[in-house]
């Protein structure tokens, strides 16, 4: 604000805090709308599809060397796969609404989630395990009780580092084609050449992920 103001920044350069916060709190419904598809459509679904899936595979992987050696090559090809490029070939699939937006949370969230969960069923003990197989324990009683605690720690990382790319995915796939959503809002901002729009999506995106980080902490804390 101090440097703004005391060098005469113009504007379209770049606003002051107090010039963003007064759009924002002018463009609070059209914001909201935009919220709302960006978060509880592409971010919510895609984000539990995404971690969901990696859950799955983890554990499929977990219990089958052979599928370790298939399956997590392939993974590393996934998640190597620029978000640039996947998001415009999933607009193309899935069309310009949250379906295609969710597709790419998907593709972003998936491989962190199932590194996670594998490095963490491998820092179960063996010695537990082989405590809960000689007092009689189940394979499935194993998992319960050994190798999905000791995955939780892991499971939390991972799940921190797949908010980020889930919502840097979401917008960034709106930002590449869609109807509405936090990410077309900042392109239209950008295009009408209004940085004082484009901050305040910018910001409101930040909240998000900072609020969902929160909240990844406070369940951590509770369940580990």
């Amino acid at each position: 604000e101090g440097v703004v103001r005391a060098f005469n920044i113009p504007p379209i350069l770049l606003p002051a805090p107090t010039a963003v916060w007064a759009r924002l709190s002018t463009s609070l419904p059209t914001l909201w709308a935009d919220f709302r598809q960006t978060f509880m459509k592409a971010v919510l679904i895609g984000y539990v599809l995404g971690c969901g899936s990696g859950f799955l595979v983890a554990i499929l992987i977990d219990r089958s060397p052979f599928l370790k050696r298939g399956l997590l090559p392939f993974g590393n090809f996934v998640a190597a796969l620029p978000i640039v490029g996947i998001a415009p070939i999933m607009v193309m699939w899935f069309g310009f609404d949250w379906p295609s937006k969710a597709a790419v949370v998907v593709v972003s969230t998936f491989f962190p989630m199932l590194v996670a969960w594998l490095r963490g069923f491998g820092a179960s003990e063996p010695e537990i395990e082989d405590l809960l197989y000689s007092m009689g324990a189940t394979r499935f009683g194993v998992f319960h009780r050994a190798r999905l605690p000791a995955a939780l720690p892991y499971f939390f990382a991972g799940f921190r580092i797949s908010i980020t790319y889930a919502v840097v995915g979401a917008i960034f796939a709106e930002y590449a084609g869609a109807a509405k959503g936090l990410g077309i809002y900042i392109l239209n901002a950008k295009n009408s050449f209004r940085p004082d729009l484009v901050l305040a999506a910018v910001f409101i995106s930040a909240g998000l992920t900072l609020v969902l980080f929160g909240a990844t902490v406070l369940v951590e804390r509770l369940l580990v």
